[in-house]
C-alpha cells in the first residue's frame, strides 16, 4: 500500500492526519527532560480525539533540583516528634528534601 492509498483508507475510517513543522519537542518529567531536535510530528484526529505522533532521536537532559532550605523550626519539630538529636533531624530533612512528615517517618521506622 503506497502513501496515497494509506491516506485514503485513513480518511474513510474518519482519521485525519496533519504534518506539523516542528523544530524541537521537549517532554518534561519530574527529574529530567527528553529533548527531540528536528522531530517528525503528526497531529492525528480520529473520531474527534486528537493525538500527536512524535518520532526522532531523544536526548535525556537531567534537570538540577533546587536546593532545599531547611529552617531551624523544621529541625526542632522533627527532632521533637521523632525523639532524635537536631543533627539527625537535619540529616533526615535533607534526605526527605524538606518534607517534615517523610523525615519523621524515616526516623521512626
Amino acid at each position: 500500500m503506497n502513501k496515497r492509498q494509506m491516506e485514503q483508507a485513513m480518511r474513510r475510517l474518519g482519521i485525519k492526519q496533519e504534518e506539523l513543522d516542528a523544530e524541537q519537542v521537549v517532554i518534561r518529567t519530574a527529574d529530567y527532560d527528553l529533548v527531540i531536535d528536528s522531530p517528525h510530528v503528526a497531529k492525528v484526529n480520529a473520531m474527534g480525539q486528537e493525538s500527536y505522533q512524535i518520532t526522532g532521536d531523544a536526548v535525556r537532559v537531567e534537570r538540577e533540583q533546587p536546593a532545599v532550605t531547611i529552617d531551624a523550626d523544621d529541625i526542632a519539630t522533627v527532632a521533637a516528634q521523632a525523639g532524635v538529636s537536631e543533627e539527625e533531624a537535619r540529616a533526615a530533612l535533607e534526605e526527605a528534601k524538606g518534607d517534615l512528615a517523610a523525615a519523621i517517618l524515616a526516623l521512626q521506622g
